[in-house]
Parts: structure tokens; sequence; C-alpha cells
């Protein structure tokens, strides 16, 4: 039949946000809601002539403050056609737990290698620096001004898109 109540409120606020100017506010995230998929597959259905597409998003502050929005997606048969080999040295240079640990405490803060060196159990200094050129070889990290290190901002969201990915299915 028609819409109920909430229906109808939510699509008012919706319509007003749009004239307003504002987009309106995204859906909590919980089990179950795929609003995300949703538009996704609108816009790139799987069908006998498509293949669909991968989209990954995020809109995050992090433990500095640093706010970080990043979208970014590819075509499946896109996926399919490149050489997922490609992607290995990025992999191992995630698949040590000791850079796994100086990529978390650089987004906390920390940004030179003596500040890094001062964490426990992370190993000597030449170690670090080992750790660290393999992070920035792999793009998960850049040097600034004076030895600092950071996350790319263009790496931020996708690096807690790989360790959400990489959390156990519940």
């Amino acid at each position: 039949m028609g819409m109920d109540l909430e229906e109808r409120v939510a699509e008012l606020e919706r319509r007003m946000a749009e004239l307003e100017g504002a987009s309106p506010a995204a859906p909590d995230v919980g089990e179950g809601d795929f609003w995300a998929l949703d538009a996704l597959k609108a816009r790139h259905p799987v069908t006998q002539e498509t293949d669909g597409a991968v989209l990954f998003t995020g809109a995050v502050r992090v433990p500095t403050g640093h706010r970080y929005e990043w979208q970014y997606g590819l075509l499946t048969e896109t996926l399919f056609e490149d050489d997922w080999l490609d992607s290995a040295e990025s992999f191992a240079a995630l698949g040590n737990p000791v850079r796994l640990r100086l990529l978390r405490e650089i987004l906390g803060g920390l940004r030179t290698a003596a500040e890094l060196a001062a964490l426990e159990g992370v190993g000597t200094t030449g170690q670090i620096y080992h750790h660290l050129r393999q992070l920035t070889g792999a793009g998960w990290l850049h040097t600034t001004e004076r030895g600092r290190y950071e996350v790319p901002a263009g790496r931020v969201v996708p690096l807690l898109v790989v360790l959400t990915a990489a959390r156990p299915v519940t």
C-alpha cells in the first residue's frame, strides 16, 4: 500500500537535506544493514553482461585527531584481468607483527625512528629502519621533513579496510 509514517518522515528529511544542500546522515553501520552494498549494486549490477564491482570506503578519525575520507572501487573484470602478484609486496609488508605495530603507532602520533625505537618489543634501531624501509617501499609510509614518517592520506582508509578484512568473520 502506501508508506508508513516513519518512512514518510524519513523521505521528507532526505528531501529537506537535499534542498538545504546537505547530505542526509548515513545510517548506522549494523549487522544486516546493506545500504552501501545496495547503492553499489544499483550503480554496477551483476547481470549476464556485467560482473559488478568492488568498493571500499571510509570516513575516519585517527588517534591524532586527523580525519580522512576515501573511496575507491574497481570493476570486477578489471580485478580479474590484473596480475595479482603485483600486490604481493604490499601484503608482505603488512604481514609482519612489528610492521603492523609501527603503522599503528605512527597513526597514533609517533613520527620518528627514535620515538618508535623507544617502544618495547619492536627491535633494534637497525631492525626498525628495515621495517620502515619495507613499509615505505610498499607505499604504506612516506617520509616528511626531518625524518618523520607518516601514512599517506590516500593509504589510511585502505589500511583500515585491509585490517577489517583480516578480522575473523563472526
